[in-house]
């Protein structure tokens, strides 16, 4: 019970840490990625109170569908001044 409480709180740290990075991220691209990871440590939460369906759907449909809409978005939308402006 000590380990399950333990893990709990490190996938807690672990997604408020990378909320705090979707939220302070500079770059788009990079805001999106750690949504990613974000919504991929609720999925471990999910797994942790025995629900595996909903981690599963979890995974598939935010981290593999909506996710990868916003990077494509993302980088189908980027310009190249904006490209130019940000490597200098």
């Amino acid at each position: 019970m000590v380990y399950a409480t333990i893990a709990f709180g490190l996938f807690a740290a672990v997604t408020l840490a990378f909320a705090l990075g979707v939220v302070l991220a500079r770059d788009v691209f990079h805001a999106a990625l750690l949504l990613g990871g974000a919504l991929t440590s609720v999925a471990v939460h999910y797994v942790m109170l025995r629900a595996e369906f909903i981690a599963a759907m979890q995974i598939l449909v935010y981290v593999g569908g909506v996710l990868i809409l916003v990077t494509f978005a993302v980088m189908l939308t980027r310009s190249d001044s904006e490209t130019e402006v940000s490597s200098a």
